[in-house]
């Protein structure tokens, strides 16, 4: 919502085109929300059935942790599966069409000219309009340029922009004209003058995931990387959690303290801050590193705090 919310000042978007730029971002916003809500979810539901003695009545029937780690692993690797395939085939050709909409967009938006104490950008000319007619007419226009041996001011009393074939035409009527350079001041009036600019967007061609995630170019290879590997140990976190679930969600209430919501703080900062903090430096190397520090940290805390007990 604050993106497309920055995006409205400075381009007009339809309540469609909204919902159109939200799907966009849609894939993004559910990859880093369902990993959190899964592992915060099985952890407290967990946790609710050992504050009503019910973990202790499954136990007592001869249901072994480790068939909690089943039962609790096949969502978790449905769940890791999606993710995968979301953050590698859906994030590219959305983000694709985001930025491929948006340069669209921006283009458009050079064309709404207004009356206003501000000015517009024109090309390389700076445009000030000071009345519109409401005709699809401008009033009072002024045209500022400058290069670097030379500075020109125009001045007209009427302008009709037209828009033809992706050129912008900007027709003044009944104007003066002012160069101005070291050596010389030119004047000129004139009853038509026309000033063209042709507008560009830069569509970003999408060949596939693939290419899309190993680009050659140096520094969409660098960011697209970097972004790779942190995205797939994040799509790993429901199936490497599990050892955690159990660990902070199963507890006797009786005897034990439970800090459960200080854990899922912590666990969270921990595997999230370590797969973001660590890329820098490692690399793909970040990958076997965390996967392989988080499960030496989390199975031992798993085997002493419940295999050992229950």
């Amino acid at each position: 919502m604050i993106k497309m919310a920055a995006y409205t000042a400075y381009i007009q978007l339809t309540v469609f085109e909204m919902f159109k730029l939200y799907l966009f971002v849609l894939p993004e916003l559910l990859f880093y929300t369902l990993p959190i809500t899964f592992f915060i979810a099985a952890s407290l539901a967990l946790f609710r059935l050992s504050t009503d003695n019910e973990m202790v009545i499954l136990f007592s029937l001869g249901i072994k942790p480790q068939y909690l780690i089943k039962v609790l692993m096949v969502p978790a690797f449905l769940l890791s599966s999606l993710l995968i395939f979301n953050f590698f085939f859906l994030f590219p050709h959305a983000k694709t069409l985001s930025i491929n909409f948006m340069n669209h967009k921006k283009s458009e938006a050079k064309f709404n000219l207004s009356a206003s104490e501000f000015g517009h950008n024109f090309g390389s000319w700076l445009l000030y309009i000071g009345k519109d007619n409401q005709d699809n007419t401008f009033g009072d226009v002024v045209l500022f340029h400058k290069d670097k041996d030379e500075e020109i001011v125009i001045s007209a009393d009427q302008a009709t922009v037209d828009n033809t074939g992706g050129v912008l035409r900007l027709q003044l009527e009944s104007g003066k004209g002012y160069s101005y350079t070291i050596d010389s001041l030119t004047q000129m009036k004139f009853e038509t003058l026309f000033i063209n600019n042709i507008m560009t967007t830069n569509q970003r061609e999408y060949l596939s995931a693939y290419d899309y995630w190993f680009n050659n170019e140096p520094r969409l290879q660098k960011i697209h990387t970097k972004k790779f590997i942190t995205d797939l140990l994040l799509a790993l976190f429901p199936m490497m959690s599990l050892f955690m679930v159990l660990s902070i969600g199963v507890a006797h209430v009786r005897h034990q303290k439970a800090y459960i919501y200080v854990f899922l703080f912590l666990s969270i900062i921990g595997y999230f801050g370590l797969s973001i903090g660590l890329v820098n430096r490692l690399g793909y190397y970040t990958i076997p590193v965390v996967l392989i520090g988080w499960l030496a940290v989390t199975y031992p805390y798993y085997r002493h705090k419940i295999v050992s007990r229950f």
